[in-house]
């Protein structure tokens, strides 16, 4: 027990949490963007993956981490703006649409390692680098704190940056009060003139490119290279998020540091004697009871709120972030 409080207390796992929360986090609000525009993205996973793959290629070939990154993001995106013309164009389920393309982007970046490396494994051969990390000059001399804030990725900074940002998006922008609009009553928001379909491709779009962005982390921030599978149901894990933080930005930035604190807490348990079983369970073991109260939580509202009157608008288009 002492030991396990000896790892919870240190300076290095509160940097870890902010590291090992990094896809969670970038994924999660990815992923609140998209259901807000009332399209769920079940394809954050192969959004994720895609990217990571595409990241690490590029940036191996070409030699600039920059170009893999931006490679790898736009890869994201795209996948993204698939599930939306198999979901809005073709008529096709979301949910099972992106399951689909989870599987599709799990065997074709697979394929294409294979055919390009020869590896069924991944990018080790293949030197791609890493996206730097930030310094922080002042910080970085103030004990405890320099050891946890200085030193981070580039992209960990762009995951705490984002939860504000998807805040002044969705509750400051003209366009986040369309996407929330046409998530709420897309009938209603067609009539008076916004372009439903439009917002929704918009919305899938920067759900993708959030979800790149949390898989270039993966290959390019957390280790150099690509390995097959190495999302391992971030993605997954990343959905719950959304629904954990009632599909509110500082909720859903919460729910996916609180994710991000169980791995790191496997991650560090695994250095001690504990069978690694146990350990490597705890993040799904943490999902499950996170989604139990969840709709434990859910279900209590539902029997306590007032319904609303005929002809007011809808509690989600004027809540607070």
């Amino acid at each position: 027990m002492g030991q396990v409080l000896d790892v919870v207390l240190s300076t290095g796992f509160l940097a870890a949490i902010l590291g090992v929360s990094t896809p969670y986090v970038l994924a999660a609000l990815g992923g609140l963007l998209a259901e807000r525009a009332g399209v769920p993205n079940i394809a954050l996973e192969g959004s994720m993956l895609t990217a990571a793959c595409t990241g690490a290629l590029v940036a191996g070939y070409s030699g600039s981490v920059w170009a893999g990154a931006a490679c790898g993001i736009a890869g994201g995106a795209l996948l993204a703006l698939l599930l939306g013309v198999l979901h809005l164009y073709l008529g096709a389920d979301a949910i099972i649409a992106g399951i689909g393309l989870n599987l599709l982007a799990a065997g074709a970046t697979a394929y294409t390692v294979y055919a390009l490396l020869g590896d069924k494994g991944g990018t080790s051969r293949l030197h791609s680098g890493a996206l730097p990390s930030v310094r922080l000059p002042l910080i970085e001399d103030v004990p405890g704190l320099g050891a946890v804030l200085s030193g981070q990725n580039v992209l960990t900074w762009a995951a705490l940056a984002a939860a504000p940002a998807v805040a002044w998006l969705l509750y400051r922008a003209r366009f986040g009060f369309h996407l929330r609009a046409v998530g709420e009553h897309p009938e209603a928001a067609r009539s008076v003139g916004i372009h439903v379909h439009r917002v929704q491709f918009r919305a899938l779009a920067l759900s993708g490119a959030l979800a790149g962005a949390a898989g270039v982390f993966l290959s390019m921030g957390a280790v150099s290279f690509f390995v097959t599978g190495m999302t391992a149901g971030r993605g997954y894990i990343a959905l719950a998020a959304v629904f954990l933080g009632a599909l509110r930005p500082w909720g859903v930035f919460l729910a996916a540091l609180g994710f991000g604190t169980a791995e790191a807490l496997a991650v560090q348990l695994g250095n001690l004697d504990i069978p690694s079983q146990l350990v490597s369970a705890i993040p799904y073991a943490f999902t499950l009871v996170a989604l139990a109260f969840f709709a434990w939580r859910r279900r209590r509202a539902s029997r306590t709120a007032p319904a609303s009157p005929p002809g007011l608008p809808s509690p989600h288009l004027t809540e607070t972030p």
